[in-house]
């Protein structure tokens, strides 16, 4: 681009000073790094797809690590993508096809910023390409494709993250600031064996919904200027356009997400996966009281979802918005030793003052940067991601079934039901495919 200055990318920095050294070139100061300046080849390029209101935060902290670099942005709506392009930094280019994005071959890490009926592809094609991934959840649109991206990561040796962080930050609400209490008096054995865990509004979490459900009986509108619509569906089933279906409002139409179970239940659902020590299997029972039949397009209300393990540990999700509610205070975990409720309280009281005395959770790396550097796994990455991605789907598949389910950990397919498994692996519109 005219005016902007000349970049130099990690993977041609080792060959490109050897012929400089060759050559007797003075190497310029920030090459030779040190204080105050980050060498090319400590650089960490990044590219982010998808530049709505969380793409424009990925873009955010691209832009606030020192030692990386944003060198493209990517979005089928002109304006987001001149939005995103206002925000990066001078030599960033724009796109309109991620495979142009892709087919670079000067990036190391891909943001998969787009809704979820594109995470797959989008992780699948980054790996190929030789990059690492980090995707937003969840993980994918359904269970199928997520052995899909398990596969195109480990075979091509990439890292990846899923972007939610409730395990390890910030976000278990009334619980302290992460999981890791929580996971040490699970591991104890103070609470006994088995658990439910509740996950409602009367625990302290947000289902929104009514926020994230999909409207019916929506008169077709045209298709904005500047707004490839067709491109934004891909591999999702061509639909009329309504502006409700796409930007901040996709997530209340099955196409394209999963309302608000799929909006916040990675978040929620992965931190109680870690605290219950399920990160290599999944339920093996899923029943939902909720309307039925639901609407096959828009995503609507339930009340209730209990998923239960083989050992009868157990997850019940309450929504609060539809159905009769039950406002009695409940803990957020139980054992048939002890509870735990929110704001760290326990019954018996003084199991919550035993936490600091009990062993703390092995070490993990929190850090996406220093897996990218180390090539050593994420703490949510594609394996125990896409175990906390299936309870989300399994949830939705009681929905849309109306009816109890049971669930092959190992084979990931529902067993003796043929219309849930349509749900776990469907179809893509054509040409887009996962191999």
């Amino acid at each position: 681009m005219p005016g902007c200055k000349q970049t130099v990318t990690r993977r041609s920095f080792l060959r490109g000073a050897a012929a400089a050294a060759a050559a007797f070139t003075i190497v310029p100061r920030y090459v030779l790094g040190g204080a105050g300046y980050t060498p090319p080849s400590d650089n960490i390029t990044h590219a982010v797809v998808g530049i709505g209101g969380m793409g424009r935060g990925h873009v955010n902290m691209v832009n606030g690590d020192k030692q990386s670099r944003l060198i493209a942005v990517c979005d089928v709506d002109q304006s987001h993508l001149a939005a995103g392009l206002k925000m990066a930094p001078q030599g960033c280019k724009g796109y309109a096809d991620f495979r142009e994005v892709f087919d670079r071959g000067d990036i190391d890490v891909a943001h998969i910023v787009t809704p979820p009926h594109w995470h797959a592809l989008m992780s699948v094609a980054a790996a190929e390409a030789g990059m690492d991934v980090w995707c937003e959840k969840p993980m994918t649109r359904t269970i199928a494709e997520g052995q899909k991206v398990i596969d195109a990561i480990q075979r091509n040796g990439r890292v990846f993250r899923l972007n939610t962080w409730f395990r390890f930050q910030g976000g278990l609400y009334g619980f302290g600031s992460t999981a890791k209490p929580i996971k040490q008096l699970v591991a104890s054995g103070l609470l006994g064996w088995p658990l439910t865990v509740r996950v409602s509004p009367f625990t302290g979490f947000n289902w929104k919904v009514r926020a994230w459900s999909g409207r019916t009986n929506i008169a077709p509108e045209p298709v904005p200027a500047g707004f490839d619509y067709d491109r934004w569906l891909g591999p999702a089933p061509y639909k009329p356009y309504f502006r409700h279906r796409t930007h901040g409002s996709f997530r209340g139409y099955w196409d394209y997400d999963g309302g608000g179970l799929a909006d916040m239940g990675q978040h929620y659902l992965d931190a109680v996966q870690y605290i219950i020590d399920k990160d290599h299997t999944s339920p093996v029972e899923i029943e939902a009281y909720a309307p039925w039949p639901t609407h096959p397009d828009a995503c609507g209300p339930w009340g209730q979802i209990t998923m239960t393990y083989d050992d009868g540990c157990r997850i019940i999700l309450e929504s609060g918005e539809w159905g009769k509610t039950d406002t009695r205070d409940k803990p957020y975990i139980e054992g048939p030793k002890g509870k735990l409720y929110r704001g760290f309280k326990t019954d018996p009281p003084e199991l919550a003052a035993m936490v600091s005395q009990l062993p703390e959770p092995e070490p993990m790396i929190t850090n996406f940067m220093d897996s990218v550097r180390t090539r050593k796994k994420f703490a949510l990455n594609e394996v125990n991601g896409n175990r906390s991605n299936m309870l989300v789907h399994l949830a939705n598949a009681a929905i849309r079934t109306g009816r109890k389910l049971r669930f092959d950990p190992v084979a990931q397919r529902f067993i003796n039901d043929e219309g849930a498994n349509r749900l776990a692996d469907q179809p893509m519109r054509a040409p887009w495919r996962l191999a």
